[in-house]
């Protein structure tokens, strides 16, 4: 089975991340095409997974933008989709793991005669799209594609209450090595020191820099901590977003916590820093489809506390697998660290129970052969 597989970024976000190990039962009848440079090409290539850039320079349309923005640079988008019209007819079907990537797969699967798969991370809904771009999404995805691939039910249900066809959608959620986010326990007092609150309760939160990832919420929740209570946060501005990171710098100098927050930007070592956190937060205002962190917090046997809202309700079991508050509530997100640092015991057993349980759930094999299965599928109903 031959795919190319497309992906507008370069950086390494959530999708990305999904993508590395997905392909990796491809690898000699693969390729990942990209829409611009960086490190993720750079991931790919150590992991030896055939990896091209289809662009020279990245396109800079946004999730909000207008149809009008997003297409007036032909002389971006017309290559780019040459480009990928004559790498698709070497392979079986085409496999887009983004929305831009989605536009640009669509339209290359109408002209070079190949099945088209998209996988739907995100939630299709006013916070995240443009009307213009969900009506793009939709209209591409409904005609163009043999099958989609959502990450969560939440996923899927936007998708279709936006217009898109029921029929065509398969949940399949994310898939992890549970090895990969344990053994690092030995190292936690060296973190700690590290960190520089070797003698503090420390929440870490994992996620670039973004208005809708909340972070603004645990700076004000601290507030209403106590003292010894301290926050580390690992992610950066990666999609624009560099205004909403002076925010937050802004906002810890506002709210008196200089010696109780840290940022730590991009970091590659999450697992092994999240063994030096005594609690991981996870404080989307904004539905999200089905976060990485949640899966990979618990993995690590880490206590968690999160939004109750969009896809993280089907990934975290409440008081079973970790705490939920209502989205954008400092106050009951700090309920909710207060008590997890009263309770030391009751919070490890919770741990260790996510622990457990997400390791069953969310195996890398299951997702693997999940995906293979549909699109050999595909592959088989389209020749």
């Amino acid at each position: 089975m031959k795919v190319l597989f497309l992906d507008q970024t370069g950086k390494l976000a959530g999708a990305e991340r999904v993508l590395l190990d997905l392909v990796k039962p491809y690898k000699q009848e693969c390729l990942v095409g990209l829409f611009e440079d960086g490190p993720f090409r750079e991931l790919l290539a150590e992991q030896n997974t055939p990896v091209t850039v289809l662009a020279r320079k990245p396109n800079e349309v946004k999730r909000e933008s207008s149809l009008l923005q997003g297409v007036s640079s032909l002389g971006k988008f017309i290559p780019l989709l040459l480009k990928t019209i004559k790498l698709s007819r070497k392979y079986d079907l085409i496999y887009a793991n983004t929305p831009k990537a989605m536009v640009i797969g669509a339209l290359a699967s109408a002209l070079s005669d190949r099945p088209f798969v998209y996988h739907l991370h995100d939630i299709l809904t006013p916070d995240h799209f443009s009307s213009t771009n969900r009506r793009l999404i939709v209209t591409l995805a409904n005609r163009f594609a043999s099958k989609i691939i959502a990450v969560s039910q939440a996923a899927r249900n936007a998708f279709v209450e936006a217009g898109g066809k029921a029929e065509l959608v398969e949940v399949i959620y994310n898939g992890f090595e549970p090895s990969k986010f344990q053994g690092y326990e030995p190292e936690r007092d060296t973190v700690r020191q590290e960190l520089g609150f070797d003698d503090k309760f420390i929440v870490g939160h994992f996620c670039r820099l973004s208005p809708w990832k909340g972070q603004d919420v645990l700076l004000k929740a601290l507030t209403h901590c106590a003292d010894d209570i301290v926050a580390v946060f690992v992610g950066d501005a990666l999609f624009g977003e560099e205004e909403y990171a002076a925010q937050l710098q802004q906002q810890v100098k506002d709210l008196n916590l200089e010696s109780r927050v840290k940022f730590l930007g991009f970091r590659r070592d999450v697992p092994r820093l999240m063994t030096g956190c005594d609690l991981v937060a996870h404080t989307s205002t904004s539905p999200e489809p089905a976060s990485r962190v949640l899966v990979e917090t618990m993995l690590s046997g880490k206590p968690l506390v999160a939004s109750r809202i969009g896809g993280t309700t089907e990934l975290v079991q409440e008081e079973k697998m970790g705490g939920l508050f209502p989205s954008g509530d400092p106050v009951a997100l700090a309920k909710i660290i207060n008590e997890r640092y009263q309770q030391p015991e009751q919070t490890a057993k919770i741990a260790i129970q996510a622990k457990n349980m997400a390791s069953s759930l969310f195996r890398l094999e299951k997702n693997q052969q999940e995906v293979t299965n549909l699109l050999s599928g595909v592959i088989k109903k389209d020749f």
